[in-house]
């Protein structure tokens, strides 16, 4: 079984991280379904209801507040850590193959995670099973162990049968909820705690790359579908939806480019936005940010752009993890820009991302990078001030209380 694995309590421990996501609805997903004009607080316009203050004699006792373990384990182990240390903690790294030793050495550098591709799977669920629980080394804080299971076009694991989105985009909602449950626990059975496999990118151009692994072709049935599939991981794995701001709107493979989407803020604020905020009010865990560029907002790509980071957190409301694509597809890409490894990871720090993926060839210096490096960049820029220490200390309590949450 998974750290998950079927254990009655999880429901209660993930939602302690869904409990401040969906405390009130995401504003843009509000604006479509209510009507609603502007995302103002309101209290100002609701007439007080409070009962008078309570005389001295009467006042009553102040309750203590509520404990939350999580939050005091995280708050004692980062106590503890030193600035590399932190900056290991943004790490999640793949290494080719079914040997559980580069991956368990991923582990003991102080990554938080793992991300399996399909030359990491075994045979069968039995061998998976033993490769992830190989791997860990910490009980109290278990390593986050991704994968990109989406089914149908991206499928690591041949033995999933859930339905994919080639035809949930066209059978009712509960369809989707059905499929990502059944998927959930078939990657909870092996060990994987974390599934990046719920595309919020909407399209309805047959020509685009991205379009076979849709959910919906228009924005609210993609909605729909999206948090149907959140809800139906939940408790199971963690959640994530991809690729923020929106692949469908920018023509183009962001394997091989930056595609740029043509959309202002306000038009894809009313269509390419409604899945991601769909997914966020259905709790999804992490978010995961395109190398796409919109340039009505920002020219840089959305995993290095401090903007959509802002738009995610504040229209959005986002609270849980932001994880980047794979950053090698920057280097891919051919552009000069983006040839240091080291700096792209600054960058994507700097302007929020909490956990920075990496899918590596076996061996890595091929790219330039190596933990240790990608270790000294972070660092450097910490001491040089270009990302402060809230910044790194914001990124390294999400991933931790993550960890930490999924271990409960």
């Amino acid at each position: 079984m998974g750290v998950l694995g079927g254990r009655p309590d999880t429901q209660r421990t993930l939602s302690r991280m869904r409990a401040k996501r969906t405390r009130a609805l995401p504003c843009i997903l509000a604006v479509v379904l209510v009507g609603m004009t502007a995302c103002a607080p309101t209290s100002a316009a609701i007439p007080s209801t409070r009962a008078p203050a309570p005389t001295a004699d009467a006042r009553p006792s102040t309750p203590a507040p509520p404990v939350d373990p999580v939050g005091e384990w995280v708050d004692a182990r980062m106590s503890q850590l030193t600035p590399a240390q932190k900056a290991a903690s943004l790490l999640m790294l793949h290494a080719p193959g079914t040997d559980p030793a580069p991956l368990r050495a991923f582990v003991e550098a102080g990554v938080s995670g793992l991300i399996l591709m399909g030359d990491n799977v075994p045979s069968d669920a039995a061998g998976l099973a033993a490769l992830t629980t190989a791997v860990q080394a910490d009980l109290e804080t278990p390593v986050l162990i991704g994968i990109d299971e989406e089914g149908g076009e991206v499928q690591r694991l041949p033995w999933d049968t859930a339905a994919s989105a080639g035809s949930l985009r066209a059978a009712a909602p509960a369809a989707s909820q059905e499929a990502f449950a059944a998927r959930a626990g078939t990657l909870s059975d092996v060990g994987v705690t974390v599934n990046f496999g719920i595309v919020a990118d909407v399209t309805a151009d047959p020509a685009s790359f991205i379009f076979g692994r849709v959910l919906g072709t228009d924005p609210a049935g993609a909605a729909e579908r999206v948090a149907a599939a959140v809800t139906g991981e939940r408790g199971t794995v963690a959640s994530t939806i991809k690729h923020f701001p929106g692949h469908g709107a920018a023509p183009g493979d962001s394997h091989s480019s930056v595609p740029a989407a043509p959309l202002t803020l306000d038009e894809w604020r009313g269509s390419a936005a409604l899945p991601f905020a769909a997914g966020i009010g259905a709790g999804a865990e992490l978010v995961m940010t395109g190398h796409l560029a919109y340039p009505a907002v920002d020219p840089a790509p959305a995993s290095l752009s401090p903007e959509w980071h802002r738009i995610l957190r504040d229209e959005l409301r986002f609270e849980g993890v932001v994880v980047t694509d794979d950053m090698l597809m920057l280097q891919h890409n051919g552009l000069a820009e983006y040839a240091d490894a080291g700096e792209n990871a600054v960058r994507a720090i700097a302007a929020g991302a909490d956990l920075l993926l990496y899918v590596l060839p076996a061996d890595p210096s091929d790219f330039g990078i190596s933990v240790e490096g990608l270790v000294a960049s972070i660092v450097g820029a910490v001491e040089s001030g270009r990302i402060s220490s809230e910044r790194l200390d914001d990124a390294v309590e999400r991933v931790l209380t993550l960890r930490r949450d999924l271990a409960m």
